[in-house]
């Protein structure tokens, strides 16, 4: 069953963008997800470039038939679900409590979909 919509007039949701209280948790969003982005997007890159450019690195052999460019490929997926844990204990400590307050003091009731099957 889905959660019912929640009834906010123009000016009540642009009281919650103009506040200050708002524009830290978006700074608190942007502070972790931009470097992080743009880190991983490096790293893939780095990725492409070394597989375009340096075939003889990339196959180097590790162990066996593995090589450098399978354990490279295998390390962007570790990343990928290092990120998403890392991310989701950062927003369980920082973005959650905070958008949590933004809900409470503008008294908005949110159940996520998990709450309302419950």
């Amino acid at each position: 069953m889905d959660s019912p919509p929640i009834t906010t007039t123009a000016t009540e949701v642009q009281l919650i963008d103009d506040s200050e209280e708002f524009r830290t948790l978006r700074r608190s969003f942007r502070s972790f997800a931009f470097p992080v982005t743009i880190g991983f997007v490096l790293w893939y890159l780095l990725y492409v470039l070394l597989s375009c450019y340096a075939p003889g690195l990339m196959g180097t052999k590790v162990l066996g038939h593995v090589n450098v460019a399978l354990v490279l490929g295998l390390l962007q997926f570790v990343t990928t679900f290092a990120i998403a844990a890392w991310y989701a204990r950062y927003a369980d400590r920082r973005i959650d409590p905070a958008a949590t307050a933004i809900r409470e003091a503008h008294g908005a009731v949110v159940h996520a979909p998990r709450e309302s099957a419950e």
